[in-house]
């Protein structure tokens, strides 16, 4: 007999939705929600927590994330199970890696132990070392007991109100443990609570017999804090706080209302080198109105820089000064031996890694823009000079540009300096021809081949394997247009650059790829897309025949393809929220190449500010991995947020890159304002 249509409802219901006794598994669509302890040696007791354990945990072995989430004053650990629907739904959608959620109970203080370790002595609210038993007793029971990963880079803490005002401590004072915090209407107060805050009556704040220490309080608020934090160990702070929070009467404590106290934590923490901060407002007051989608939000915003991996770093040692150092190429030789060049001191550095060193320098300002081998083991290297760098240039306060032969022993074969009389000029890039010369570009705010079409003009320059100048070709409309990478085969020379007006053969401004024959004609240009802001680094020729160009276009790392005869093969675009750029091309076996460049968002694991980008297409412009590295800080990137990076390919069929950092590497440390890097990279570490 069959069952009545209502009873087969009623239990799918009751599978989906088991009522649990305390300290049972309450099991719901979607993940687990499960009651538990954790021995705390630091209290003497037990800590009771919420844990929440996402879909599938039960059948799986990998590893996941872990939030730490800190209920409010007087509230208990079940206050933060409501928002078990908001992660099942955001790790249904992928919006956030399966995650494990622990929701501590804080008991402690009568339920206003402000997450701190008190040394209030008195009876009536006995001290505990809150903190201590939660950052330190309660982190370690967790990973040994769940399928967590023990580092950083795999927790978040959050809280709201005095949770939130926890959770600020927690991210803040322990860098080592966290490296987010979703701070949701935080009770914190500067530089002291107002007379009627609950702050003052519980002893967190407390020393001996004084419930209340203006001095404790100090010492434990985020001002004091902020200035102390390991920049190399980076936090990401999301606040936020409802319009319509408690106004105080009282006009001297006006500022200590939580919408003003969380604007001005927001523009402390912004300010600090290892804090990225967001803040938001949202329609509602001190309550779940506002924490339930401000959670979401800040899930929306963390949650997807969470991992169980590590970010991978820059390998020691760095190249460079305590002063500000500048990448400037790096070339691949036939034996395996790479040479690599700086800026350092204000002179321009050739380093054989493990050999050589050599300076080229003057008294006044030196910078490199490119290095390139030569098949007798020697390298070209370009740039630019305020002063005198060849010896007949003799009183010369402008930039010119120079190219530099050196043997493979280091001894420099010949410098050629050149340049318009009083103005500037730069070289950007840098190719070896065929027959042992160079191919040069750059701009020219002179006349170096008739007269300047703008402001500067881009510029084309061929030396001969003597360094004598073959000829030199401007390139240039109304604005100003610049020159950053070229490349050469057999019968074609391609420059890549940025326009701020159209060239011409261009309709626009933007990043541009022109292709000249080995003589010097310009034969077609193409642009990519139409800002001033965009542009194209670096291109190179590929097995294939395909000039390939790489840049960033409308902030987005932006690759594309083009015949000898001008017809466009493919375009690639890699974009994430943030800023995104391709700074070098290197071409690899079977038509495939290599890009590098840089990221402000996530391809991978997070490292800190600007990471480096790795990014393999194939010969049609699909790609097949991308992975990005680095440190806490910017890499690849200078002060100015243009690129600072170089490749290329070497005999093992790695991709050496090297680029300007301001962090520190794995196992090493850092001269100081900006040192160079060298990494070298290959397929299997794309994850």
């Amino acid at each position: 007999m069959r069952k009545p249509r209502w009873l087969a409802v009623l239990a799918v219901l009751a599978s989906l939705f088991l009522l649990a006794a305390p300290g049972e598994t309450e099991v719901r669509a979607g993940g687990t929600l499960a009651t538990a302890s954790a021995p705390s040696p630091a209290l003497g007791e037990n800590i009771a927590y919420n844990v929440y354990l996402p879909s599938g945990y039960d059948r799986g072995t990998g590893r996941h994330p872990v939030l730490y989430l800190l209920h409010g004053r007087g509230d208990t650990m079940q206050a933060w199970t409501r928002v078990k629907t908001v992660l099942d739904d955001m790790i249904r959608t992928k919006r956030i890696p399966p995650v494990i959620a622990v929701m501590p109970d804080a008991p402690w203080s009568e339920r206003g132990g402000w997450y701190v370790d008190s040394h209030y002595t008195g009876t009536d609210l006995p001290g505990r070392p809150i903190e201590t038993a939660l950052t330190k007793d309660l982190v370690a029971h967790v990973d040994a007991t769940y399928r967590t990963a023990p580092i950083r880079e795999a927790r978040l803490v959050g809280g709201y109100s005095m949770g939130g005002a926890g959770a600020l401590r927690f991210a803040l004072a322990h860098q080592d443990l966290f490296s987010a915090a979703a701070v949701l209407s935080p009770a914190v107060y500067t530089p002291l609570p107002p007379s009627d805050s609950s702050t003052r009556d519980y002893g967190a704040f407390g020393k001996g017999g004084e419930k209340f220490s203006e001095e404790v309080y100090r010492e434990l608020n985020y001002p004091a804090l902020l200035p102390k934090l390991d920049a190399d160990l980076p936090v990401r702070v999301f606040v936020a706080v409802g319009d319509d929070e408690y106004a105080n009467p009282d006009p001297a404590d006006a500022s200590h209302d939580l919408d003003f106290e969380s604007a001005a934590l927001y523009n402390a923490a912004r300010r600090s080198p290892a804090v990225s901060a967001q803040l938001r407002v949202m329609d509602g007051g001190h309550d779940w109105t506002v924490w339930e989608p401000a959670f979401e939000q800040a899930m929306a915003e963390l949650g997807p820089g969470l991992s169980v991996t590590p970010p991978t770093g820059l390998p020691a040692p760095l190249y460079g000064t305590a002063g500000q150092d500048w990448a400037g190429g790096v070339a691949a030789h036939a034996d395996g031996a790479l040479t690599i060049g700086y800026a350092a001191g204000g002179d321009a550095v050739l380093t054989r890694v493990g050999g050589w060193t050599r300076q080229l320098a003057t008294p006044a300002d030196e910078r490199l823009y490119g290095v390139a081998a030569l098949p007798d083991g020697g390298v070209l290297a370009a740039g630019y000079t305020k002063g005198d760098l060849d010896g007949r240039h003799a009183g010369n306060t402008t930039d010119d540009a120079f190219v530099a032969r050196l043997g493979a022993d280091g001894t420099v074969r010949w410098i050629t300096q050149f340049g318009g009389p009083g103005v500037a000029d730069r070289l950007y890039g840098l190719a070896a021809a065929p027959d042992g010369g160079a191919y040069a570009v750059g701009y020219t705010k002179g006349a170096l081949d008739g007269a300047n079409a703008g402001d500067k003009d881009a510029v084309l320059a061929r030396l001969t394997p003597d360094g004598e100048v073959s000829w030199i070709r401007q390139y240039g409309g109304a604005g100003e247009d610049k020159a950053y990478g070229v490349a050469a085969d057999a019968s074609n020379v391609y420059v890549t650059g940025g326009a701020s007006a159209a060239l011409p053969g261009t309709t626009g401004p933007g990043g541009w790829l022109a292709a000249f024959t080995t003589d010097g004609t310009r034969k077609w240009a193409a642009t990519a897309g139409g800002s001033a802001s965009d542009r194209l680094n670096a291109v190179a020729v590929t097995t294939a025949g395909l000039a390939v160009a790489t840049g960033g276009v409308g902030g987005d790392a932006y690759t594309v393809a083009y015949t000898g005869q001008g017809k466009q093969r493919w375009q690639h675009i890699l974009a994430t929220p943030a800023a995104d750029a391709g700074a070098a091309v290197v071409p690899l076996a079977g038509g495939e190449v290599e890009v590098a460049g840089h990221t402000r968002g996530r391809v991978d694991v997070q490292a800190g500010g600007a990471d480096v980008l790795t990014l393999r297409l194939d010969g049609r412009g699909r790609q097949l991995a991308a992975a990005q590295l680095g440190t806490a800080r910017d890499d690849g990137v200078d002060p100015f947020a243009e690129p600072n990076l170089y490749a290329t390919a070497t005999p093992a069929g790695e991709v050496a890159i090297t680029g300007l950092t301001y962090g520190a590497p794995k196992g090493g440390t850092a001269p100081g304002n900006g040192d160079v890097f060298l990494v070298s990279t290959s397929p299997a570490d794309a994850r």
